[in-house]
């Protein structure tokens, strides 16, 4: 009797074994389809924003024909799924896959679009002004890299205008850090911070509020002639600006430049 149920136990353990293992060999339909086939049904789901049930297609299209025209169009659609699904992660995954296809295909005829998608991956992830500017360094540097290497491309032109916004949040960036400087006593690094600013920003949305504060950041450093000076500017240049009101008295006498504050001051 042991005997027979020590049997029927055996077969049984056979059997779900046998169930088991069928279904971990189960094959993804997927990889039945041929290289045309794949990217085919992949277009389909991409034209329904299905994002993430498209890109399978497009890697399985590639990874079947990676050096043909299939395969390379493939490749750009995978991309383009993290791009257009959106997101942090998504992005970095967008400039990866973007990269790896400038690297593998420099001539492509679509080389200017896809380095125009890097930079733009990079600017999806900007951070505000008042945060790490990284990332915004590495934009700018991937919209002019486009402009030099495509002067004449379609995505040059839209390039320029992206380039602006880049500049113009690295350009807040440095407002921000004067600001925090003339706010908390250190006048002489504000007057390095605006003057820096200014300098290398010259298209800065905010310009006037740059000016008035360099101005006052000179005053607050005793440095009165430069304080006029920029007072002065911000007269000249932006006349309609409602902190050409704000100007205050500037005093009269020889400068004398306040001290930097010492570590840890």
């Amino acid at each position: 009797m042991k005997r027979t149920l020590l049997l029927l136990a055996t077969a049984g353990l056979l059997v779900l074994a046998a169930t088991g293992c069928h279904g971990v060999t189960h094959e993804d339909p997927i990889l039945k389809l041929s290289a045309e086939e794949s990217l085919a049904q992949g277009k389909e789901l991409l034209a329904k924003e299905k994002y993430d049930k498209a890109r399978p297609y497009f890697t399985h299209a590639f990874e079947v024909e990676p050096n043909s025209a299939v395969g390379r169009e493939s490749l750009l659609l995978a991309a383009d799924t993290y791009y257009l699904q959106g997101g942090t992660t998504n992005y970095v995954q967008a400039e990866a896959k973007y990269r790896d296809f400038l690297n593998r295909f420099p001539t492509s005829d679509q080389a200017a679009y896809v380095q125009f998608q890097i930079a733009n991956s990079l600017a999806k992830r900007m951070e505000k002004p008042d945060r790490d500017q990284t990332v915004t360094r590495k934009s700018m540097e991937a919209y002019q890299e486009l402009i030099r290497l495509y002067p004449t491309s379609e995505y040059a032109a839209q390039a320029q205008e992206q380039v602006k916004a880049v500049l113009d949040n690295l350009a807040e960036h440095e407002f921000n850090i004067g600001t925090f400087y003339l706010h908390y006593g250190a006048p002489r690094a504000a007057v390095q911070r605006f003057d820096f600013l200014l300098n290398t920003y010259p298209a800065y949305r905010s310009k006037d509020k740059a000016i008035y504060n360099l101005g006052v950041a000179y005053e607050r450093n005793n440095q009165h002639a430069e304080a006029r000076k920029a007072f002065d500017r911000l007269r000249t240049e932006f006349p309609q600006s409602p902190l050409v009101r704000n100007i205050p008295e500037i005093k009269t006498g020889a400068d004398t430049p306040a001290e930097a504050p010492k570590a840890g001051k």
